[in-house]
């Protein structure tokens, strides 16, 4: 395999046919050329395999996966967007002016940007835009309270095209939270369905919709910079497996993340193929219900000690995930090596932990007992970035010390809801975690103050340095109360993280020049994935 941009190359396509700091950032307007050209001169319609989430939905503010949906197929942008090691940059907006107090933002937007439409993308049409969000978000379940306060006043000064943000709360890098799908600039004058229609300024527009197939797009000719393809058939593909056919059998050109590893390493094998992997900030783990079972700490922390997370990640998934025990991937610059974990990998110290908690199997059945009833655990999950395969396999681990579990794989949607009902003792997911390029909102996951903490988990000095991170903007006290937070949850066995996902873009080597994964897991289809010469 090749290297490139630090990432590893091999050759792949993919898919299957579903039925049929802050001071002023810089940056500059790109050229404009003509869409219809660009796409003359390739003469055709790209073919790109995906999964489908919230039903393919494009609305922003529908729920966080609606959003990331708008964004991927090339439909929408945001004023910042994240590179390669999640530093923010501009995207639609030029720089960015922030007053001492960090509540005064002062946004230059690019000059001659057009929605898909036709329609100028001036300061008021970008300040409609977020003020959408904040009078409409609570419609939904996309919570861009989390990116902009309801408070923000926010104005537009046409002539000079800048807007400004001013908010109530000190924001350490607003920026960062502008760059968050959730808060794609969008049509609202000119949208009028937001479900399957939202307009744009992305290098594509949504031509058609055919339900549990997928979108017809078409380039968008008002588009700043050349768009590479006519027109680009997003195919809804089911699992991994799937994927890999569509792409062998020629139904699509690019497909994302095949995460079966036997498709995926005989993708890379072979030279018919390109394998673009991203470095991984997506942290594999499972929730522990605090609620339930596992509130008692002899029990949990056996969970921990009797799962061995280095055989599944690198045997059972194939390398799909680099092994880790913290909730913050180890590449990311937050003291992985000074943390401390109690509970790795010991399958006989976890029976004695039980042993002596008194969780024992009094009848002989081979299952212990807590209070008088078997453990049975239920863990969930979905059938997707070999979540279920680790599922399995830590089901498999676990009756090895006496504890049942009982593994329900469904998809994604009733997932989420099941663990916000409580409905769990253990939930596997895949989160990205510094989807602003900084994790507090990931790690709101367990404060516990936040709605978003589903586990009920409490810990006083983990709410405190929770607390402190929101309006702390010095650099290295930020990376210090990190620290601490990943230590509580160490301590208290918290979380079973399984690992840090690696992202990957598989493409037709004979059809596609080129198709990057990027770390920040928003921009899939783009302008530059390209054709063949």
């Amino acid at each position: 395999m090749k290297k490139h941009l630090g990432k590893i190359v091999a050759l792949g396509l993919a898919a299957v046919l579903a039925v049929a700091a802050l001071a002023a950032c810089g940056g500059g307007s790109a050229s404009s050329k003509s869409a219809s050209a660009a796409a003359g001169s390739t003469g055709g319609t790209l073919t790109f395999g995906c999964q489908s989430y919230t039903d393919g939905i494009v609305d922003p503010l529908n729920d966080t996966n609606s959003g990331w949906n708008a964004m991927r197929y090339g439909v929408t942008e945001a004023l910042f967007k994240f590179d390669d090691q999640m530093n923010v940059e501009p995207w639609l907006a030029e720089s960015c002016d922030i007053s001492d107090d960090h509540k005064t933002w002062t946004i230059k937007l690019k000059d001659g940007v057009k929605f898909s439409n036709g329609t100028d993308m001036t300061a008021s049409a970008v300040a409609a835009s977020l003020q959408r969000t904040i009078d409409e978000g609570d419609n939904g379940t996309a919570t861009p309270e989390k990116y902009l306060e309801k408070a923000a006043k926010i104005t537009a000064d046409d002539a000079k095209n800048t807007i400004t943000i001013v908010t109530e709360t000190a924001y350490p890098d607003l920026r960062k939270n502008l760059a968050y799908p959730t808060m794609a600039i969008v049509d609202t004058k000119g949208t009028t369905d937001y479900t399957r229609g939202v307009i744009g300024t992305g290098p594509y527009a949504i031509d058609k919709y055919t339900d549990k197939v997928g979108y017809t797009m078409k380039a968008n000719a008002n588009y700043r910079d050349t768009v590479p393809f006519a027109g680009v058939e997003i195919l809804f593909l089911g699992d991994a497996t799937a994927k890999a056919n569509a792409l062998k059998g020629g139904q699509v050109m690019v497909t994302e993340n095949v995460a079966t590893a036997s498709d995926l390493n005989a993708l890379k094998d072979d030279s018919a193929y390109n394998v673009d992997v991203a470095n991984g900030v997506r942290c594999g783990f499972s929730y522990v219900n605090f609620d339930g079972v596992l509130k008692n700490d002899a029990l949990r922390q056996a969970v921990m000690m009797a799962i061995d997370g280095q055989t599944v990640a690198d045997v059972t998934v194939g390398g799909l995930y680099t092994y880790g025990y913290s909730v913050l991937p180890s590449n990311l610059d937050y003291n992985y090596d000074k943390l401390t974990y109690k509970y790795k990998y010991d399958k006989e110290a976890a029976k004695k932990l039980l042993d002596d908690a008194g969780i024992k199997d009094t009848d002989g059945d081979g299952i212990r007992e807590l209070d008088g009833q078997p453990i049975k655990l239920e863990w969930i999950t979905y059938e997707n970035r070999g979540l279920a395969d680790m599922a399995q396999a830590g089901q498999q681990q676990l009756k090895e010390i006496g504890i049942d579990a009982n593994v329900n794989v469904g998809d994604s949607e009733s997932e989420w809801n099941k663990m916000v009902n409580g409905e769990y003792d253990l939930c596997s997911s895949n989160w990205t975690t510094v989807g602003t390029g900084d994790p507090t909102e990931y790690l709101a996951n367990w404060n516990g103050g936040n709605k978003a903490n589903y586990c009920n988990y409490s810990n006083a000095k983990f709410d405190e340095a929770y607390t402190k991170l929101l309006t702390e903007f010095d650099d290295q006290k930020r990376k210090e109360l990190i620290t601490t937070m990943q230590q509580c949850l160490l301590d208290d066995a918290a979380v079973l993280v399984h690992g840090y996902y690696n992202s990957s873009m598989i493409s037709n080597a004979s059809q596609i020049a080129n198709a990057p994964i990027h770390t920040a897991d928003y921009y899939w289809i783009n302008t530059e994935i390209t054709p063949a010469a």
